[in-house]
């Protein structure tokens, strides 16, 4: 499954508009409120970009940035969550949430955790990397490798329809994303995420179709940001 789970291609594009908007629009405000400068603010920058590629309108990002910097008087405080633990047959799962209301949203993720077993902190996180993750596709015929090398990312792999994942310190992600384009690469999306150290690669079918329906009922919930499973193929 690659560093992050991504919905099945079919309910990926039954709603995913409005839900990639919905989960840019919270971390834009999250960013802004370190300020909306861009120049000055490389969180910020990074998820602007990434909304731009997903076509998101200026008028929507821009109130997103305005009320995140508490510019527009009804600000609204969002928390991070991170949530752990094994979905169907023992496949680690890490859940990122960002919610107005941390205890509806560990109630609800219990209970979407009920085919599988919800972990404390620390009990899956030890079997992933924290890193940055670019996804960047290349123009004309540039080297992903030498792109690598030359930017300061620590490894590089195949993405979709492509393009290349270059994996980075998490510290790195802002200086790779402004050095790829020097080596032929356009940035489309970056992130500090998880990528699994020991995924799970003995599933049948039917096994890993149990594991298909409780990540997508966990990517359905709105709180719900990222996805990151152990899980190989």
């Amino acid at each position: 499954m690659g560093a992050q789970w991504k919905a099945k291609p079919r309910e990926a594009a039954a709603n995913a508009r409005g839900k990639i908007f919905g989960r840019l629009v919270k971390e834009i405000m999250i960013a802004a409120r370190n300020g909306a400068d861009p120049d000055l603010n490389p969180k910020l920058r990074l998820v602007i970009h990434q909304s731009k590629k997903a076509s998101m309108p200026k008028e929507t990002l821009d109130r997103a940035i305005k009320k995140g910097a508490g510019l527009l008087g009804d600000t609204v405080t969002f928390h991070s969550a991170t949530y752990e633990g094994f979905a169907p047959h023992q496949v680690p799962v890490i859940i990122e949430c960002l919610t107005d209301n941390i205890n509806r949203t560990v109630a609800e993720v219990r209970v979407l955790f009920r085919k599988g077993q919800m972990g404390a902190s620390g009990s899956v996180t030890w079997d992933f990397d924290h890193v940055g993750m670019i996804e960047a596709s290349p123009e004309g015929d540039a080297d992903a490798e030498l792109a690598a090398i030359e930017a300061g990312a620590q490894d590089f792999e195949p993405a979709e329809e492509g393009a290349t994942l270059f994996i980075t310190e998490p510290t790195d992600l802002d200086a790779v994303c402004r050095a790829l384009p020097e080596q032929g690469f356009s940035v489309n999306a970056a992130k500090i995420g998880y990528i699994p150290k020991n995924p799970v690669s003995s599933l049948t079918a039917e096994q890993l179709e149990e594991v298909e329906t409780f990540l997508e009922a966990l990517d359905a919930h709105d709180d719900v940001q990222n996805v990151y499973v152990g899980l190989s193929g």
